[in-house]
């Protein structure tokens, strides 16, 4: 039992101050990040296409070898991930898309332990600049942990499917007429 004075915190109830109620600032969700960027030489329109067709994602991407679904809110898609030679089934539901900037998808693993969200994001700079993103948070009750324990074989997982996605998209740029100025 504390016998010195009592301290008043920030929070409680006094006749000069009345009470005051600190709320937190408001957060986006929260977890660990893993993100890979790359500047591609054509427009967010001829990315988009090669994104939205999940289907065909088999035929250009490495880290998604098997792909099925459709690309709409509360949709399911079924994935084949293939993370440096082991591979893991995903069945995630489509959070939210936008033509031509986002998709972004929710899987939960481990019962429920570990909760990631997935975004495949373009900005486009100019007529044929595109900044994609790919990338996850990873959140959870056991979301660091898993993240600590896949973080670099994901990290790596997201480059080599967005230098794939860049060759593809800049490839399907100049069939259609463009003129992509990178070296690959």
């Amino acid at each position: 039992m504390a016998l010195g004075p009592k301290v008043q915190k920030p929070s409680m109830f006094t006749a000069a101050a009345g009470f005051k109620i600190k709320t937190p600032a408001p957060a986006g969700p929260s977890g660990v990040r893993v993100e890979h960027r790359i500047g591609i030489q054509a427009p967010a329109e001829t990315i988009w296409e090669i994104l939205y067709d999940v289907e065909h994602w088999s035929d250009w991407n490495p880290l998604y070898t098997e792909a099925h679904g459709a690309i709409r809110i509360g949709g399911h898609l079924d994935l084949l991930m293939q993370l440096e030679g082991q591979a893991r089934h995903l069945d995630p539901v489509v959070l939210e898309w936008v033509p031509n900037d986002q998709i972004h998808w929710r899987v939960r693993m481990m019962g429920g332990l570990v909760s990631a969200i997935h975004f495949l994001e373009l900005e486009q700079l100019d007529t044929a600049s595109t900044i994609f993103s790919n990338g996850e948070l990873i959140g959870g009750l056991m979301g660091p942990t898993h993240a600590r324990h896949v973080g670099r074989r994901l990290y790596r997982g997201f480059q080599a499917m967005n230098e794939a996605l860049k060759a593809r998209a800049e490839e399907a740029w100049r069939a259609q007429g463009g003129a992509p100025t990178s070296g690959s």
